[in-house]
């Protein structure tokens, strides 16, 4: 009877177990939106972070995707990436320029708009799209019939309007971020259908988003934010490192670091720089593998570098390193073949050229400064450093005899004989190990 009725409870506690699973299989589903933030350039690190992340979220089944926004801009190839990245992706992206201070400028402003919801923060701006080798500088005025300038900003100008009739946006404003370079703040971006809402914080955008409808594909999508889970991804290590790596300014400063480290190892062996040195140059290369760089500007430091160390070695006064800094800034400047939709701190900054080149200019020409001064210096050791010194005579020299310099005796040959015992002599010069004097005047 016991066993029985045990047998009968066991039963019973699994068709209840069934039933509660059946009856609430919503349990195991819980609403998921991916979100990741970047605040950065615009470079092909951050390209394939977001392609990565995209892809992770739509693995880990996101309703839709939100994205952080706050760049200068970045690069046209990869901006170009993620735009399409955007654009075909199979879940929602919402791109949020926030919080208030953030832009999306330049390259920035073509990803914000490419997105499926477009937010910004109050405080801050979009647009200034004109390529940045086509902005004259201050107190110029662009040449518009510049036919190379004009083809350059129709087909930047084609891919804003391109993006913009995919999301429904304004064409008109699309171009003149490009042409007129032109930015909006946040209600003025709204007010003139760039964006679609405004949202100062991200618990705020949620909010909005809750039951908010977007076409897609020619079907009408609600996001759902209530009870939803945020899921954060992050930059991995080695996007960590890759990203501070695509900064021009870190890796001409590891190139020049790792170059001139290598040399004062060379130099000086044992003294434990030149360890640091290959790993800063090492360093450096990767970045370059990552940024546009100009192979002639490479050639041109390089040429620089062998100039100025061939001078420490030659009797050019200093020619040769003169030379050296020429190269070393023509190829500085000519390092990095940054594009012109790139933003402007994406370059290396003029202030780090100078004062990494003056540097090394300064280094160099204390060493060559030294170095002449060593050579012209009276030597004082061996059978040289005798030349000029004084000693005595220990027998009368007419012409040969023995003197005492320098705490020795030495053979030596009178110049102007005879020189009697016991006067003080003068070296002139040595000659098959004996030395060459002459009659110390008097004083």
């Amino acid at each position: 009877m016991r066993r029985l009725t045990r047998l009968y409870i066991a039963l019973f506690s699994l068709s209840l177990g069934i039933a509660l699973t059946m009856t609430f299989p919503q349990a195991q589903t819980s609403l998921v939106i991916g979100y990741a933030e970047m605040a950065t350039t615009i470079n092909p690190i951050s390209r394939d972070f977001l392609i990565r992340v995209l892809g992770q979220a739509r693995r880990d089944g996101a309703s839709f995707f939100l994205l952080r926004l706050d760049t200068t801009g970045g690069l046209l190839e990869s901006t170009k990436d993620m735009v399409e990245a955007i654009l075909n992706s199979p879940i929602p992206i919402v791109i949020w320029v926030g919080p208030a201070g953030a832009r999306a400028a330049s390259a920035g402003a073509f990803v914000a708009m490419a997105a499926d919801v477009a937010v910004m923060a109050e405080g801050t701006n979009i647009g200034s799209a004109t390529p940045v080798s086509l902005v004259p500088s201050e107190g110029q005025q662009p040449d518009k019939d510049d036919p190379a300038r004009r083809k350059i900003l129709e087909f930047v100008a084609s891919e804003a309007r391109k993006i913009a009739e995919k999301r429904g946006r304004s064409k008109e404003w699309a171009e003149k971020f490009v042409f007129e370079g032109k930015s909006l703040t946040a209600q003025e971006a709204l007010q003139n259908d760039v964006i679609d809402l405004v949202a100062n914080d991200r618990d705020r955008l949620l909010a909005r988003l809750e039951g908010y409808e977007l076409q897609r594909e020619n079907q009408t999508i609600k996001l759902q934010t209530s009870g939803a889970s945020l899921k954060i991804y992050e930059r991995n290590l080695k996007e960590q490192l890759m990203g501070y790596l695509a900064d021009p300014n870190i890796v001409y400063l590891l190139l020049t670091i790792g170059i001139y480290a290598l040399i004062a190892e060379f130099f000086t062996p044992g003294f434990g720089v030149g360890i640091g040195g290959a790993i800063c140059l090492l360093l450096a290369l990767l970045g370059l593998q990552v940024l546009p760089f100009n192979i002639v500007g490479l050639a041109l430091i390089g040429l620089g570098v062998i100039l100025m160390v061939i001078d420490l070695f030659a009797a050019t006064h200093m020619a040769l390193t003169i030379g050296g800094i020429v190269s070393l800034l023509i190829g500085s400047f000519m390092l990095f073949d940054i594009e012109g939709f790139a933003a402007p701190a994406f370059a290396i900054n003029p202030i780090t050229i100078f004062v990494t080149v003056g540097t090394v200019t300064a280094l160099f020409v204390f060493m060559t400064t030294k170095g002449l001064l060593i050579q012209r210096k009276q030597v004082t050791t061996g059978r040289e450093g005798l030349v000029g010194t004084q000693g005595t005579a220990r027998d009368e020299l007419n012409p040969a005899g023995m003197v005492f310099v320098k705490g020795e005796y030495w053979r030596a040959i009178a110049k102007d004989p005879p020189i009697k015992s016991g006067e003080a002599i003068v070296v002139e010069k040595i000659e098959e190990s004996k030395l060459i004097v002459r009659r110390r005047p008097s004083p």
